[in-house]
């Protein structure tokens, strides 16, 4: 016999966090105020029944189609009584929508933590977007200071909270919730003004917020019956939007970055390495020796060694780089940077132009090749009009 104990619940087709995320939805007022005295009266029920939440955020608020909220997740809640003290842990409530005394440590609290947090979901919902989304416990009350304003010298000395300490700043803040939220409907700033109280027993009750100004004045709250339908939205699957919209931002990232590697690539092969330069400039300076003796017709392209800078690399000075042509494959220690007011150099040496030498080009020679004056003769060849040449003698006619 199984000792599994099962429970089976209504489906709901959404929750508040996945509609307020929704790219196709945008609460009208009467929408707003719908949601909230929903939520305020379930509120009300659970605290005047001894009951806190403990965890009220909009994930944890779930819609069917016909627009009836209902509370879920009642695994953080506790009984409490407000006549009797005991303590109780600080370590409950999602980040986002925790009031500032469990930031602070308090171990003895009330309703004032589940009012809080359906202040944080009011706001949200007229904004659009989480109002203090904070990544960890100290940014959040740091947020919580800069729209809240900081607690009072009053407020610190009668709390005595564990964390005050470490967390009371230097200079206090100026609340600026009006301020702040100056576009919303200014019946829902007062009751805002109050969820958001710093001290939690400003906040009063969930009895007195349903009967703030903000649900006695027009436009009224709209019946859940009339709320539009949507096509069911949780918080999961604006996590899977999300995490979508960022991968495809990431891909589209990482093929940009891709381009501009191949084209980065491009520019570097199509620029000769320093290496490749120094042995073209041994070459020619090879070849402009051994060719000295025909140096009148080939002093155009290859001038005498003080003028060479002009062609591009000064005689012995290979590594003599212009900064600006520095191709981004080499690596920087691998070049030695001389500023030098000549002529500025080209990472392709200098050119011959064989149409221009009137010559047959020559094979290039590598480093190490030598050229040797042509030896006579030896022996006894035929040209080409058939005429005799005799070792170590002229030609005979």
């Amino acid at each position: 016999m199984s000792c599994s104990l099962y429970l089976v619940f209504q489906y709901m087709e959404h929750d508040l966090a996945g509609l307020a995320a929704s790219p196709i939805v945008k609460f009208s007022e009467p929408q707003v105020k719908c949601y909230m005295h929903q939520l305020l009266s379930g509120l009300e029920h659970c605290h005047n029944r001894g009951v806190l939440h403990r965890d009220i955020k909009g994930s944890n608020l779930l819609i069917d189609d016909g627009g009836v909220l209902k509370i879920a997740d009642f695994g953080l809640a506790t009984f409490f009584d407000p006549n009797r003290k005991h303590p109780m842990t600080s370590r409950v409530v999602t980040l986002w929508y925790r009031a500032p005394e469990l930031l602070l440590g308090a171990t003895d609290y009330g309703v004032g933590v589940d009012l809080w947090s359906a202040g944080c979901i009011l706001a949200e919902l007229l904004a659009g977007k989480p109002i203090m989304p904070g990544r960890t416990e100290v940014e959040q009350l740091h947020k919580i200071y800069k729209l809240c304003g900081s607690p009072s010298d009053e407020y610190w000395k009668k709390s005595k909270l564990p964390n005050a300490t470490l967390f009371k700043p230097r200079e206090p803040y100026k609340r600026c919730i009006k301020e702040t939220f100056k576009d919303f409907p200014a019946s829902s700033l007062p009751l805002i003004d109050t969820l958001l109280a710093i001290d939690p027993a400003e906040r009063l009750t969930a009895t007195s917020a349903l009967r703030s100004e903000f649900f006695m004045t027009e436009p009224y709250a709209c019946e859940p019956s009339s709320l539009p339908k949507y096509p069911p939205s949780k918080e999961m699957d604006a996590k899977r939007r999300d995490d979508e919209a960022r991968r495809l931002r990431a891909a589209n990232k990482a093929q940009g970055d891709g381009a501009r590697k191949t084209r980065t690539r491009d520019r570097a092969r199509a620029i000769p390495a320093p290496e490749a330069n120094a042995e073209l400039q041994s070459n020619l300076d090879r070849r402009r020796l051994i060719t000295h003796a025909n140096a009148k017709s080939k002093s155009e392209k290859f001038p005498p060694p003080h003028q060479d800078g002009a062609l591009g690399f000064p005689l012995g000075a290979s590594q003599h780089i212009d900064p600006s042509f520095v191709p981004p494959d080499v690596p920087f220690s691998s070049t030695s940077f001389t500023y030098s007011k000549e002529p500025i150099q080209t990472w392709s040496g200098p050119l011959v132009d064989s149409t221009s030498m009137g010559a047959p080009r020559r094979k290039k020679h590598v480093a190490g090749d030598s050229r040797e004056p042509p030896k006579p003769p030896t022996g006894s060849e035929k040209d080409k009009s058939g005429d005799s040449r005799v070792k170590g003698k002229k030609s005979i006619l």
